[in-house]
């Protein structure tokens, strides 16, 4: 069985979920909570770990139960699940293993989910609790001036928000580097080559993946099809949007498995009011303004092959290097999106898994030598 189709069965193969939704019950997204958290988790003796609150949002914090010279590097970890689903209890083990294999202390941020709490709530919560934790880091044991801000897919996006958020801030310490794993970062084009490729490789269907993430938006279903073929963007934010996203800034290699070019669909007002905060930088953080990108920390960006996201961190990769930002870039070329989530889940952890967060950890060391 492949990493897709074992991604499918995990993340999306919950029927129970649809059975209920129909019947009235619940809505599917709940089921989707619950299935994450019955991800069993065990114990880890190398670590202390203790559910705190900083300014009203849940986190779990880790620390190393070894003790440190000085000040220990922080670590502030935001989950995927397009801010729909996903859990603190989920991301137990990749929590973990961060702090053990870079000696660092981890924040796990149990941010409000939509469809209960959309846009921008989730991203909102990440930042207060990222606020706190700057402000705050040596009550941690951890050296304020030495935290990465660590985010899986739409944890992500919350990530690189977050940090495009603080680089104004001269109250607080900056962020030492910002680590984006398979992101969802722009909003405005569906159809580049990675798009095209993977539409139909699960667990992230395009399909699907448009309607999670303007649930997450809008906290309501649209109908995506005039978005997938571009009706959503009006002609003056195109033209300008051509500037940073455009297939011909993808290299061309990672064209070789197919690419048509298609001319967007006309522009439709009412879809344009219905998700136009779709726009928004804490939304889509690669259209945030050049002076806003070229004062961004130290990035790492990691894309798989097999993942319609693969292209937007291609094209953030492309926009950070022109601006002067350093970037440490790794791509799975076997892998497809979620890979992390089956990190140490035996049977289930696929090679790419453990490949990925090694080199998460590899970063993350590189960064206080």
């Amino acid at each position: 069985m492949g990493e897709g189709s074992c991604a499918q069965i995990l993340l999306e193969g919950f029927p129970q979920g649809l059975i209920l939704e129909k019947l009235g019950i619940c809505n599917r997204y709940i089921i989707w909570k619950i299935a994450f958290n019955v991800i069993p988790t065990g114990k880890d003796s190398k670590l202390i770990q203790k559910d705190l609150v900083f300014d009203g949002v849940p986190v779990r914090v880790y620390w190393p139960k070894t003790s440190p010279a000085g000040n220990r590097r922080g670590i502030i970890f935001l989950h995927g699940g397009a801010g729909i689903t996903g859990s603190i209890r989920a991301s137990e083990k990749v929590c973990r293993f961060m702090a053990n294999q870079s000696d660092s202390v981890v924040v796990s941020v149990g941010f409000r989910l939509a469809p209960e709490h959309p846009y921008p709530v989730p991203v909102m919560d990440c930042l207060t609790a990222a606020i706190h934790f700057l402000k705050n880091a040596k009550e941690y044991g951890v050296d304020p001036n030495c935290i990465a801000i660590v985010g899986e897919s739409s944890g992500g996006t919350f990530a690189a928000a977050v940090c495009q958020e603080l680089v104004t801030r001269e109250d607080l310490p900056r962020l030492r580097a910002q680590v984006l794993i398979y992101p969802f970062l722009q909003t405005g084009d569906f159809d580049l080559p990675s798009y095209q490729q993977n539409q139909s490789v699960p667990p992230l269907f395009r399909k699907r993946a448009i309607k999670l993430g303007l649930r997450h938006l809008t906290g309501k279903d649209i109908n995506v099809e005039g978005v997938i073929k571009g009706s959503h963007v009006p002609p003056d934010l195109r033209e300008k949007y051509q500037k940073w996203i455009s297939a011909d800034y993808i290299p061309e290699e990672f064209k070789a498995r197919g690419y048509v070019p298609h001319a967007p669909a006309p522009f439709s007002e009412e879809l344009y009011e219905q998700v136009k905060r779709a726009e928004e930088t804490m939304y889509a953080p690669l259209l945030a303004e050049d002076d806003i990108i070229r004062q961004l920390p130290e990035t790492f960006i990691l894309t798989c092959e097999y993942d319609i996201l693969r292209d937007d961190g291609l094209l953030f990769k492309k926009r950070l290097e022109d601006n002067g930002v350093p970037v440490t870039y790794h791509h799975l070329p076997d892998a497809c999106h979620a890979t992390i989530t089956f990190f140490d889940l035996w049977p289930l952890e696929f090679p790419s898994s453990r490949i990925c967060m090694q080199h998460v950890v590899q970063f993350l060391k590189s960064l206080y030598k």
